[in-house]
């Protein structure tokens, strides 16, 4: 969607101490699925429920030593339009798909860097603190990174990566939800990394505030360490189609008044983030 800003509630210090209660779930209580080696698929439902929908988080977890990482973008092609995220799963072989960030008024152009090795969408580098940065030119850097430039210095490696994408940082590099607590809840999309390097698509369809997102996540057993949004409301989603098993997840209206039908059926996004498997 388009980017729009947030808006500070009154009621903040009261959900933030109803947050701070939330209590990590057990390591046993997140059921991987192994779909095929180095990729996994887990649904949970979120430590903190919103006030409609089953309140499901779904992620993708995929080890980046087994599957490159594409960037795929509707300025690349000759139509020059936007797909949902399981055609362009469909269209391209890739096993997992998720929305690559937030989009210009024109549908096509990113907010911020945004890059491939055969692909410019967005060349120009935004005031935001997250970078994932794949396709790497130097076979001693890690497959993926996601930079927190306020914790690193991003001149130092994003030229040794041909993969770029630019977002909003939602859970910064010490853990720290960063996001600041709205009146407007939505669906979700984000996409992390864990303690062990491996990639996260992460997805939730119930409405929550991102803020209570970013808190839900923190509290679930997954190691996870850094995240980005990369979507909200009804273009939010999330495909995965592997080990003869499928599935989808779209994003809803929630209370954000975006334009748009309910999320009754996926819409069409102009760039996405995709996994297939190295041959």
């Amino acid at each position: 969607m388009p980017q729009t800003g947030a808006v500070r509630v009154a009621s903040a210090v009261l959900i933030g101490a109803w947050l701070a209660a939330v209590a990590p779930l057990r390591a046993d209580e997140v059921t991987w699925q192994v779909l095929e080696p180095g990729l996994e698929y887990a649904e949970v439902t979120s430590p903190i429920a919103a006030a409609e929908g089953d309140s499901q988080i779904r992620l993708a977890r995929i080890d980046p030593t087994r599957f490159s990482v594409e960037l795929l973008n509707a300025s690349a092609t000759a139509e020059g339009t936007g797909r949902t995220a399981r055609d362009w799963a469909e269209k391209n072989q890739l096993v997992a798909a998720i929305n690559a960030g937030l989009y210009q008024a024109d549908y096509k152009t990113s907010t911020s860097l945004m890059r491939s090795r055969a692909h410019v969408n967005n060349p120009r580098l935004s005031r935001h603190n997250s970078v994932l940065l794949f396709d790497r030119r130097d076979g001693d850097l890690p497959p993926v990174q996601l930079v927190d430039r306020t914790c690193r210095d991003l001149d130092t490696v994003v030229g040794r990566y041909a993969g770029a994408v630019q977002g909003i940082r939602m859970i910064s590099c010490k853990r720290g939800n960063v996001w600041t607590q709205q009146d407007k809840r939505w669906s979700n999309a984000a996409i992390g990394v864990d303690e062990a390097g491996r990639l996260l698509f992460i997805h939730m369809r119930a409405p929550l505030s991102t803020h209570d997102f970013a808190e839900a996540l923190l509290a679930l057993p997954i190691g996870l360490r850094e995240t980005m949004y990369v979507e909200g409301g009804p273009e939010a989603q999330l495909f995965v189609h592997a080990g003869g098993r499928e599935y989808e997840a779209i994003g809803s209206h929630g209370s954000s008044g975006f334009a748009g039908l309910a999320g009754s059926f996926a819409m069409p996004i102009p760039n996405v983030l995709g996994v297939r498997p190295l041959r």
